[in-house]
């Protein structure tokens, strides 16, 4: 009898999953894409570029649904309790790892995630409020330990990526600022400009339109190689703090159990897409470079980073609520 259910629940099993041959018309109806940060960021910002690329791929809708708070972790809930049919996938970034360091999650965001590709990586730029007179990472640091708590910087959310690169610049530089967490960069770069915060880690989609004018200072960026768009930018590393290094990356997943073809659907899609001359201007433009396409790279980017952030969750002590 026993054996009998057994055999039962599998076939149950089998036929609940979505099954998909070669031919199948994948898609066949539009696309939610569930950005689980608020719109105005560069993680909203990356997601629409490809929305509109990869839907006239498809011959179908790709249609951007942002969902933020928690510092990604409300969006991301909902891509990984979606039904594993190819109809609703998640944009992920480097949050994805900095909230498993930070919190007990509903989700296990490795074992519960189809990983698709990654889209696009890049640094944050270090941008401050003209306020504060450092010109460079080593005066900011000075002007820091001099001033203890009065930088308020902002972040896409409490255990964001941007979160946790600032995190990680207190515990090598010795310094303490006050984080200022929001629902996404957009508006924190909002309150940068406006003078209501002192300092952002802000996506270099987001902040490069805004170089050219007068209400921001860039003075570093948060990878260890400077940014071929910017090359005129230091990085933090050669500029005070040699070990220092934050990447910010979005990559594309869905439920666990998702279809193989539709996996390599979409990655095909991909692979098509950022070597269209138009895509591949507006990623150069925004300082973006596609790394290799896959899931296995997307998948080790995020063990590697789970385990790179929570060595500075501990280092900093951070109490973070869940």
């Amino acid at each position: 009898m026993q054996r009998f259910m057994r055999i039962t629940m599998a076939v149950v099993s089998v036929l609940a999953t979505p099954v998909y041959a070669a031919e199948d018309p994948y898609p066949t109806k539009s696309i939610r894409l569930i950005v689980p940060f608020a719109p105005g960021g560069g993680t909203d910002i990356v997601s629409r570029v490809m929305a509109q690329k990869i839907g006239d791929m498809l011959k179908q809708p790709v249609v951007v649904d942002n969902r933020g708070g928690a510092g990604g972790v409300i969006g991301m809930e909902m891509s990984v309790r979606a039904a594993p049919d190819g109809y609703t996938l998640g944009i992920i970034s480097g949050s994805i790892a900095t909230t498993a360091a930070s919190y007990k999650l509903p989700y296990d965001p490795v074992k519960d995630i189809a990983p698709i590709s990654m889209i696009a990586e890049t640094g944050y730029l270090l941008t401050l409020h003209p306020s504060i007179p450092a010109k460079n990472v080593r005066e900011l640091i000075a002007y820091a330990k001099a001033n203890p708590g009065k930088i308020n910087y902002g972040s896409s959310g409490t255990g964001s990526t941007s979160h946790l690169a600032g995190e990680q610049f207190d515990v090598l530089a010795g310094t303490k600022m006050t984080h200022i967490p929001y629902k996404s960069s957009g508006p924190a770069l909002a309150d940068l400009i406006g003078g209501q915060i002192q300092m952002v880690y802000g996506s270099m989609p987001l902040v490069v339109p805004q170089m050219s004018s007068n209400r921001l200072r860039v003075i570093a960026i948060t990878t260890v190689k400077r940014s071929r768009a910017l090359p005129e930018v230091p990085t933090i590393a050669e500029a005070g703090l040699p070990e220092y290094e934050t990447v910010t990356w979005y990559g594309l997943m869905g439920p666990k159990g998702l279809p193989q073809p539709v996996i390599v659907r979409w990655q095909t899609a991909l692979t098509e897409a950022v070597r269209s001359r138009e895509m591949k201007e507006r990623l150069d433009l925004d300082g973006l470079e596609v790394p290799e396409i896959g899931s296995a790279y997307l998948l080790k980017k995020i063990e590697r980073d789970i385990v790179k952030w929570t060595r500075v969750v501990k280092a900093g002590n951070l109490k973070l609520a869940n």
